[in-house]
């Protein structure tokens, strides 16, 4: 006698359809070495690991992208030299596709000395940039063509300023989106951003850009300086990030309401007991930062995963891990509530490591399911 019984089970989405992705930017060799303690001056020390990776922002962003599931393009530019063989070798290896990055036949590969202090879980970086330099006559206008072809989206981290003006332009004038990774002031930055649809910030970016003094103001500054931006978002480590998503609906809440006293509601809104991370969003209304202006919109705060101590061991490339998925995120149509917390799932998977890359997430890891997986009912 047979009986029906029904159980849940998870399984991954299909690929995105178009899931093509174009990067242009920093690429290199990470040398990382962990020691117990930073040295002082005149010191001898000894380290405890000594790691030799792939990294650049664009480089780390991409790869994680890839370990997603979206196919990334990435124009760059390195040396015919050792370091950059394998820079190449590396992003191959994780689905990158490496056919746009110029290779110099003279010159060096950029790389970086990264010491990771175990004590205070913190990384210094010393960069030494490639040479020579990229510029834009190193791109043919085939190539550019090329590798916009398809494309669904467009991302800069700021480096190799000339050419990465010319692909966003032409991005531009074929409609691509645009996202930016504004981690510092740059030569030539304010012209991508004024290209750019979606912005993602280090910490210290949006005071220092707009010279306002809280990172709300900041926020509404730059979506009133950058009309096409559909939102921006401040990533604050440990502390998790903001975003202001600029409205499209034009029928919001009619009070206008202080940007500085929606977030200190938010904050307090927050579940500090939760080790997972988290989206609380406000109402869609209109913001103001005294002084400045207003925007229709909504202000939202992701948490970051609480990492216990012994398991966090490098926070390279956490930043570059948390655009990767971003630039997923948005492929997918995820909504912020929904992004927020898978990108700082996967920044927080990649702190688990050593190194950029070491501890990216593949889309099949079980601790992105809740973001990745569709539940389905089995009847046996």
């Amino acid at each position: 006698m047979s009986s029906l019984s029904t159980q849940a089970s998870t399984t991954l989405p299909p690929l995105l359809e178009n899931r093509i992705v174009l990067g242009c930017g920093a690429i290199g060799v990470d040398f990382l070495a962990t020691v117990a303690s930073y040295p002082k001056p005149d010191d001898k020390i000894r380290s405890t690991s000594l790691m030799v990776q792939g990294g650049g922002n664009a480089g780390n962003a991409l790869t994680c992208a890839a370990r997603l599931g979206l196919n990334p393009r990435l124009i760059s530019k390195i040396a015919d030299d050792t370091q950059g063989r394998g820079i190449l070798e590396e992003l191959k290896a994780d689905g990158v596709d490496t056919s746009f990055i110029v290779v110099s036949k003279e010159g060096n590969s950029p790389f970086t000395y990264i010491i990771v202090d175990n004590q205070t879980k913190t990384r210094t970086c010393v960069h030494s940039p490639g040479f020579p330099l990229m510029i834009p006559d190193d791109l043919a206008k085939s190539s550019l063509t090329s590798a916009l072809d398809g494309a669904r989206l467009a991302y800069f981290d700021g480096r190799l300023p000339e050419t990465a003006l010319v692909v966003a332009q032409e991005a531009n004038r074929k409609g691509i989106p645009i996202l930016i990774d504004a981690e510092r002031k740059r030569e030539g930055l304010d012209d991508l951003l004024n290209l750019s649809d979606y912005v993602v910030c280090s910490a210290k970016f949006p005071q220092a850009w707009t010279e306002f003094p809280s990172v709300p103001a900041a926020l509404v500054t730059m979506l009133l300086r950058l009309p096409n931006v559909k939102f921006v978002i401040v990533t604050l480590g440990e502390d998790g990030c903001i975003m202001l998503e600029r409205s499209v609906n034009q029928d919001v809440h009619p009070e206008e309401m202080d940007v500085d006293s929606v977030l200190e509601d938010l904050k307090q809104r927050k579940d500090n007991n939760t080790a997972m991370p988290t989206c609380i969003s406000s109402i869609v209304t209109k913001l103001q930062a005294k002084g400045i202006g207003t925007v229709s919109g909504r202000l939202l705060i992701g948490t970051a995963e609480k990492i216990p101590p012994s398991d966090l061991v490098d926070t390279t490339g956490a930043g570059d891990a948390f655009i990767g998925a971003v630039l997923y995120a948005i492929c997918a149509n995820m909504p912020p509530e929904k992004m927020l917390p898978f990108a700082a799932q996967v920044a927080a998977a990649g702190c688990r490591a050593l190194g950029a890359r070491t501890g990216l997430p593949h889309r099949t890891d079980s601790r992105l399911a809740p973001f990745l997986e569709l539940t389905t009912q089995m009847v046996q």
